[in-house]
């Protein structure tokens, strides 16, 4: 079975087509600059790479181009269309309407348009015109939407709900629906398998840390609690995003700075986080270099990100009743060491034993641990695998 997954954005498509059998990935690639001008593709598969210049006006375009490089003389893997057998896309928010993966119908499109916009407007409606894209190109095709929040859907009540009226709840579905849940699924799974334990068996924090960034409790292979909220907004500091804020400090903002409730909506998503912090950069490379060159905001934008993540590993040891791994990934996690280390040192009352050398080696892209051996907590770096996550449930599925 061939599956190929499809992550669209406003004016970008991602893409990669699995082999499920081997769970290989045989092509992948990514289409930019979407109905602006100067668009492109670039191709990976059969050992080789290309890059395609051409308008695309439309996802459909987009799509088509897609298809083109798959079945390409040089870097194609499949001869015929006939070898997908369907395609997952990636959906951001699904709000109370799908917790799992859900075969694409008309009614099904109707819902994810008409009641999951508002939940995810920068994300859902980029999702649902690469579906409509890939539904054109590829008629008859089965599509799967695979959704970002649907591991955090074992949430119970007192996770997810917010101290608003429960009238108000029902009306609106306001409440906690998290993201990032394709990685922390990914991620938690594969730790159970290298630490040879049932995901039954083990409560493990996971750290998805990137330019968004979100912690996750998962107790027994099931998540039930995350630092996301209603929005990708909550949480910790990140890259440009505020994080957990005071609403009545927001409309402070708001009517100091004269904002309309969308510009401070903007400016709490686009303008603030470590960028706003530091006043340098929302790479934490720029950020560790400001902060070794003696840039004081830099090191404190360092020292809130790590603070807070700490804080939700402590919080999720408790409502868990114990720990038993941390595992760090995505961008940051993956990729910086200073972060990890400032994360897990004083968690020691846990039984966390963190190993400050293992956690300065270069990342090779396995899974490294850096827990000494006398730790009673485990503590992993694994790379994240979305698109993999999303390949296995559409397989799932049919």
């Amino acid at each position: 079975m061939k599956i190929l997954v499809i992550n669209a954005g406003s004016s970008s498509l991602k893409y990669q087509l699995f082999d499920m059998e081997t769970e290989k990935v045989l092509a992948k690639g990514g289409c930019e600059r979407i109905g602006i001008s100067g668009s492109l593709l670039k191709a990976k598969g059969n050992g080789a790479e290309k890059v395609y210049e051409q308008d695309m006006p439309n996802h459909k375009i987009a799509i088509k181009l897609v298809l083109d490089a798959l079945l390409d003389g040089e870097i194609g893997v499949i001869k015929s269309m006939t070898e997908i057998d369907a395609v997952g896309h990636r959906v951001v928010a699904s709000g109370e309407y799908f917790k799992k993966a859900t075969l694409v119908t008309p009614d099904v499109m109707k819902t994810l348009e008409e009641k999951t916009f508002e939940l995810g407007p920068l994300h859902n409606p980029a999702a649902a015109t690469g579906v409509r894209a890939c539904m054109e190109v590829m008629p008859g095709k089965p599509m799967v939407l695979v959704f970002d929040s649907s591991f955090h859907s074992t949430m119970p009540p007192k996770a997810f709900l917010y101290g608003i009226d429960y009238d108000d709840y029902k009306k609106y579905s306001v409440r906690k629906y998290g993201a990032h849940g394709t990685s922390h699924k990914y991620v938690s799974q594969e730790a159970a398998k290298f630490l040879g334990k049932k995901a039954e068996e083990l409560k493990i924090v996971t750290c998805h840390l990137g330019n968004g960034s979100s912690i996750t409790a998962v107790d027994g292979g099931k998540c039930i609690d995350t630092s996301m909220g209603f929005t990708p907004l909550a949480g910790v500091l990140m890259g440009t995003r505020s994080g957990d804020i005071d609403a009545s400090a927001v409309e402070f903002l708001a009517r100091k700075k004269g904002m309309s409730h969308a510009d401070t909506v903007t400016y709490l998503n686009k303008k603030c986080g470590v960028a706003g912090v530091s006043g340098v950069s929302s790479d934490f490379r720029d950020l560790c270099a400001g902060a070794e060159a003696g840039n004081e905001r830099c090191s404190l934008a360092l020292d809130m990100f790590a603070y807070q993540t700490k804080k939700f590993v402590g919080a999720y040891a408790a409502a868990m009743g114990g720990l038993d791994c941390i595992v760090f990934t995505a961008g940051i996690g993956e990729n910086t060491p200073t972060v990890r280390a400032d994360v897990c040192h004083g968690l020691e009352f846990l039984g966390v034993r963190f190993d400050d050398k293992a956690n300065e080696a270069k990342n090779d892209g396995s899974i490294r641990v850096l827990s000494t051996k006398d730790s009673k907590v485990a503590v992993l770096v694994i790379p994240t695998n979305e698109e993999l996550v999303i390949a296995r449930e559409t397989a799932e599925l049919l």
